[in-house]
Order: structure tokens, then sequence, then C-alpha cells
């Protein structure tokens, strides 16, 4: 099926929040147990590069966004991504489109390294990543506990910019 990815949108939110809690109900997407409000969600995530894949109907198929690692200055380049799919759509590149056009976005804004921690059971997840250029840099052990009591590791991965800061 055929998509376009474009800026979200406020009104695209319901949309977004039924595929942040299909996501939650996999058990390995997010450490998360429920879907924020449109104000916890919009004031957790950066105002820009905030993505929607749409497909030609207009169901959103997939979402992408970035939110800051730390508030001080030196780190103000460094953001952390967040991607999910919606389950009638895997498998269709949605995914890919999604990460490439917020690759570009990022490093317009001037971001230069995009990170993410990635429940390691997320195989699918990894595997985007690691075809959009990001690297492995570190397993956090049993960094978390899920509700019904399961430990998870995280697999933390990076992608840094080659036009935006130290590697210029």
């Amino acid at each position: 099926m055929k998509h376009i990815v474009e800026n979200m949108k406020p009104t695209d939110w319901n949309q977004v929040k039924n595929i942040y809690i299909e996501g939650i109900r996999t058990g390995i997407a997010t450490f998360q147990t429920v879907a924020p409000s449109w104000e916890e969600w919009d004031k957790s995530h950066i105002s820009t590069c905030r993505l929607v894949a749409r497909s030609l109907n207009n169901d959103i198929s997939g979402w992408a966004a970035l939110s800051p690692t730390s508030s001080r200055e030196c780190y103000k380049g460094v953001v952390e991504v967040s991607i999910y799919v919606s389950e009638k759509f895997k498998g269709q590149g949605v995914g890919k489109s999604l990460m490439t056009e917020l690759i570009k976005e990022s490093e317009a804004n001037g971001f230069w390294t995009l990170y993410c921690a990635i429940i390691k059971e997320n195989a699918a997840s990894i595997a985007l990543h690691k075809k959009c250029g990001f690297r492995e840099i570190g397993i956090r052990e049993k960094i978390a506990k899920m509700n019904n009591g399961t430990w998870h590791d995280v697999m933390l991965m990076e992608r840094r910019s080659s036009v935006v800061g130290v590697n210029q």
C-alpha cells in the first residue's frame, strides 16, 4: 500500500495514540503501560520532527517523533527516537520511510545524534534501526521490569549525523 510521510498535526493524535496502544500491547515496544494524553505527549516530545505516514485513504500507518535526552545545553543535539508502525501496515516499508524522513528532518533541525533504547526482544525495531544507519552501543541488562514481573534487557543504539556536529 502506498503512503506519504508528512508532519504530524494535533488532529492526528487519536490515530497516533491507537498505534502507540498497539505497541504497548506487544509488551516489547515500550515500557509504558498506558498511552499518555495529547498534552502529556506534546510536552515530552520536541515540537519539530513529528512525522506520520499516511495511506492514500488518510489512515495513519505509523509515526515517529523525537524527545530530548537532557536539558543541558551541551546535549541539545542529542535526541531519542520513537517510531511505531500499525500492525496492519507492518512489512510494507512504512518504518523505513518514516526513519529516512526523520533522519533528514533531524539534521535540518541541527540534531547530531539520534539515540534509542530498544527492548532486546524487539528484533524488527533493531533491524530497522540498523538498516537506517544506527549502530549498537551497548546493552543495559535487566533495566526495567514489566507489570507481569518480566525483566527486559535494552539495546542502546545511535546514529551520528555526517552533516551536523562533530562529523562535519
